[in-house]
């Protein structure tokens, strides 16, 4: 036998019986794969093992095949190039896909996410969880307003509208006022005076000295309110300050008619009522007086009828819609005197002045109102 003359690495040796003698095979037609050393230092033969599924340690190229070969031998068959680069494509297209899948699925998870969240959530479970996220979102922009005067001192509420310390409450509240004192929610006290008043549309704008860093409440749209809607009132009714009450829409655009005399009737919520009017801001409505005689000198507005329990002390305090945003400012509230019901106190009669009102005066009252500014 003889040594067969080649170049090292031309092809495998791979001895066989052919006629009775061992030989080598003919060079294969193609160029053979270079063989592959491990980090250990196993040198793997692409397509070496016996199972097609590639050398020592499962690292031969999966590309060959092993058939049976005449003389008992064994010869390597290539799988298609095309077969090959089909199966690669159908494996990166299903890879491509599945991530796709994920992008969209975590893109619709996170197109459930408001980008625009009211103040509250509107999609409250109950009527008690909404009523309390209303009152915990809003309370800290609703002040008590005490009011003093030759005649006495008035206690009303008021709307924070700028962290500035820009407070909306009613005329009525601060009418002939020789000092003001605003109580926050959390007990603190400060001295205000009064911007601007508008006797005629029962408002006033009253400004917080040294103030900032306030939560300002939400101004909502009241044209959108509508009958039914139920609603929240915050005030300080008898001086209690951040009292909350709720209730509904019961009307929308009551001619409600109030006096615009200095000092008329002043909301008396701590024991100091005026005469006839059991400490509530006298009004007509519907052709009837309550709460005293509004006066010589009136003024009739627009007005949002509500149930919600309103008290003396209410007055200039909020009406607030289910998404925690104003939506008026109580001006009138009907309870009948100790004399004239077996049970004195908020029979549901309630009246506020639209927001909306109160965002088209508002320049007005920032160059000091056009009904009187309720300075003495």
């Amino acid at each position: 036998m003889t040594d067969s003359q080649r170049r090292s690495g031309d092809y495998e040796s791979y001895p066989y019986a052919y006629g009775g003698a061992a030989a080598y095979p003919p060079p294969p037609t193609h160029e053979p794969q270079t063989p592959v050393t491990t980090p250990s230092g196993v040198t793997v033969w692409p397509g070496g093992g016996t199972d097609g599924s590639g050398g020592a340690g499962g690292t031969g190229g999966g590309d060959t095949t092993a058939i049976p070969h005449h003389g008992g031998g064994r010869r390597k068959r290539r799988v298609s190039r095309t077969a090959g680069l089909l199966v690669a494509v159908a494996v990166v297209s299903a890879l491509v896909g599945g991530g796709t899948a994920t992008l969209v699925g975590q893109a619709t998870d996170q197109g459930g996410t408001s980008v625009a969240a009211p103040v509250v959530n509107a999609n409250s479970s109950s009527t008690g969880s909404g009523v309390s996220a209303v009152a915990a979102a809003v309370s800290p922009s609703i002040v008590e307003i005490s009011a003093t005067s030759a005649s006495g001192e008035s206690t009303g509420s008021g709307v924070i509208i700028t962290s500035g310390g820009e407070i909306i409450t009613n005329n009525h509240v601060i009418s002939g006022a020789d000092s003001i004192k605003v109580t926050f929610s959390d007990g603190s006290t400060k001295s205000a005076s009064v911007v601007g008043a508008d006797a005629n549309k029962d408002l006033a704008l009253v400004k917080v000295s040294g103030a900032s860093g306030l939560k300002a409440a939400s101004l909502g749209d009241s044209s959108q309110v509508k009958v039914g809607d139920q609603v929240v009132a915050i005030g300080s009714p008898e001086g209690l300050t951040g009292t909350v009450t709720s209730g509904i829409v019961s009307a929308l655009d009551r001619d409600v008619t109030v006096s615009t005399d200095e000092g008329q009737g002043q909301d008396q919520g701590r024991g100091q009522g005026q005469q006839g009017g059991g400490g509530q801001w006298p009004f007509e409505f519907g052709g009837g007086s309550y709460n005293g005689d509004v006066g010589q000198s009136t003024t009739t507005y627009k007005a949002i009828q509500t149930d919600a329990s309103l008290n003396p002390g209410n007055s200039g305090g909020a009406l607030i819609n289910m998404r925690g945003q104003i939506i008026g400012i109580n001006s009138a509230m009907y309870a009948p005197a100790s004399g004239q019901s077996s049970s004195a106190g908020s029979i549901g009669l309630g009246f506020s002045i639209p927001v909306d009102t109160v965002k088209s005066d508002l320049a007005a009252l920032r160059d000091g109102g056009s009904g009187g500014n309720g300075d003495s």
